[in-house]
């Protein structure tokens, strides 16, 4: 009797016990997107009645936590219900280890987006003082553009040089780089006008945030923060119009920002921000100059290659 109980239980648990293998973090790859992007899912708690998840980025580039989830079998549906109004649901079913068939909803009518998702990669590479420096590389030869591409295709460059410094025009094309890299160092001097918003991206993935926020409180959205996951530790910001500079330190997930010379972001990134343009995230990956938000400008963009 009690075995007949036991197999019982097994059996109806056996439904969501399946589940859990939609549990961990998936990165996502849209398709017929009108802009190159990357998505990225976590999900936790596939395998109980309250499974929880967090998406980047169903609205306003954000890490979101997902609003309503449900799992059933092979399916997937996540969607959000954002402060100002509607409904967002993403769908997709596993198979093979995979997320395919992914569609997206806006308040029930289809968008014409298709995405997949594969799970994100470990990556072993750690900053244990065994890394050595290559020859340092100039992305910005204060002349021209030469090395970089628009990032959306079939719109204007919005960018100019003069004197020696890259100046975005209002609602400019993001800039990517046309060498890739894994892990490095980055030098970037630049300053930001009033009110004004920027970024860099990282591989293509991960984006440190620029932001005129002097005298600021510091959330993950302030200047020298891993975009919307890792707050800096403190403002080290200067005022607009006063050149600043990064040094950015990656190793495989492990990021260090130095903002004018003061450490205000180390740690571990979890995975894609909203800047990301490539889900590989195993592969190497450009660098992106955000230009569609505000007035920024750089003068130096120097990356040194880090080898073992």
């Amino acid at each position: 009797m009690r075995f007949l109980y036991t197999l019982a239980l097994f059996l109806s648990s056996w439904p969501l016990l399946a589940n859990s293998a939609f549990n961990g973090r998936w990165d996502i790859t849209p398709h017929n997107e009108p802009r190159r992007r990357a998505w990225w899912l976590e999900i936790q708690g596939a395998e109980t009645a309250t499974p929880k998840g967090a998406f980047i980025s169903a609205y306003a580039g954000d890490l979101n936590v997902i609003d309503e989830l449900k799992i059933e079998g092979d399916r997937i549906s996540f969607g959000f219900r954002p402060r100002n109004g509607g409904h967002i649901v993403y769908k997709a079913r596993l198979s093979s280890g995979k997320l395919i068939d992914g569609t997206v909803e806006d308040n029930g009518k289809p968008r014409s987006i298709t995405w997949t998702g594969v799970r994100a990669p470990v990556i072993n590479d750690k900053d244990d003082g065994a890394w050595k420096k290559g020859k340092p590389i100039s992305l910005f030869n204060g002349k021209d553009m030469s090395g970089w591409q628009p990032l959306i295709p079939n719109r204007d460059l919005g960018w100019t040089v003069q004197n020696g410094i890259l100046t975005n025009a209002p609602k400019a094309n993001n800039l990517i780089s046309e060498q890739k890299f894994w892990n490095f160092e980055l030098h970037a001097e630049f300053r930001v006008g009033e009110h004004s918003n920027s970024g860099i991206g990282l591989r293509g993935r991960y984006e440190i945030q620029i932001l005129e926020d002097y005298g600021q409180k510091q959330n993950s959205h302030n200047m020298g923060a891993l975009y919307s996951r890792i707050a800096p530790s403190e403002n080290a910001s200067r005022k607009a119009g006063e050149w600043q500079t990064f040094d950015i330190r990656l190793i495989g997930r492990h990021v260090k920002v130095v903002l004018n010379g003061k450490k205000v972001v180390e740690g571990e990134i979890d995975g894609l921000t909203a800047v990301a343009v490539d889900a590989n995230e195993g592969e190497p990956g450009p660098f992106i100059l955000q230009g569609d938000h505000g007035s920024v400008e750089f003068r130096k963009l120097i990356v040194t290659p880090l080898t073992r």
